[in-house]
C-alpha cells in the first residue's frame, strides 16, 4: 500500500520561492534571446509579443517537467511530486490545465488592483491578499491540496514520506 502524504504548506510555499529564483534565470535568458533575435531596442517595442513568449516559456517549463517525472527542479529539491488523484503520472492536458489554473494565484488580484486604478500600496496589497487567500484554500481541502490541484485533478505528494512495500533482499528466498 502506497501512502500519499501531502507536503506541508510551509514546504510548498518554500518550494515556490525557490522555483521563482530558478525561473528568474530561465525568464531572463528567454527575454534576452527574444530581445536579441528581434532587435528590441526599447522596452515597449514588441512588449505584448515578449509577454506572450515568456508565458509560453513558463508553460513549456512546467508542463514538460510535470509530464516527465512529475517534478520541477525545485520540487526535486523539496522532495515532492505531482501526480493525478490516483497517484499516476500526469498527462499533457492535465498538466496544461493545472498550469492555467495556477494563474489564479495572481491574476484576480492583479485584475482587481488594475480596476481600482490605485498607483500606490494597493498595487502590492491586493495581489498579496489574493496570494494569501489562495494559499489558505489548502485548509478547505480534506487532503490539504490547493484549489487549483483539486480542480485540475492533481495532487502534490511528499516523496520523502512515500512508503512502498520493501523489496526482498538479494539472498532472501521468502
Amino acid at each position: 500500500m502506497t501512502d500519499f502524504t501531502t507536503p506541508s504548506l510551509r514546504r510548498r510555499l518554500s518550494s515556490m520561492l525557490y522555483e521563482s529564483m530558478l525561473l528568474f534565470g530561465v525568464l531572463f535568458m528567454s527575454g534576452w534571446l527574444f530581445s536579441t533575435l528581434l532587435q528590441q531596442r526599447h522596452a515597449l517595442y514588441l512588449r505584448h509579443a515578449l509577454e506572450a513568449w515568456l508565458f509560453l516559456v513558463l508553460a513549456a517549463y512546467f508542463i514538460w517537467f510535470w509530464t516527465h517525472g512529475g517534478q520541477t527542479l525545485a520540487m526535486k529539491t523539496w522532495r515532492f511530486r505531482l501526480t493525478d488523484r490516483e497517484g499516476r503520472p500526469v498527462g499533457l492536458w492535465r498538466a496544461a490545465l493545472r498550469f492555467l489554473l495556477a494563474w489564479l494565484w495572481v491574476l484576480p488580484g492583479l485584475a482587481l488592483a488594475s480596476a481600482v486604478r490605485d498607483q500606490h500600496w494597493m498595487l502590492i496589497l491586493i495581489p498579496a491578499a489574493n496570494i494569501f487567500f489562495w494559499a489558505l484554500t489548502c485548509r478547505l481541502d480534506p487532503q490539504g491540496q490547493f484549489l487549483h490541484d483539486r480542480l485540475a485533478g492533481t495532487r502534490l505528494v511528499d516523496v520523502s514520506a512515500v512508503r512502498t512495500p520493501a523489496l526482498p533482499e538479494a539472498g532472501d528466498k521468502s
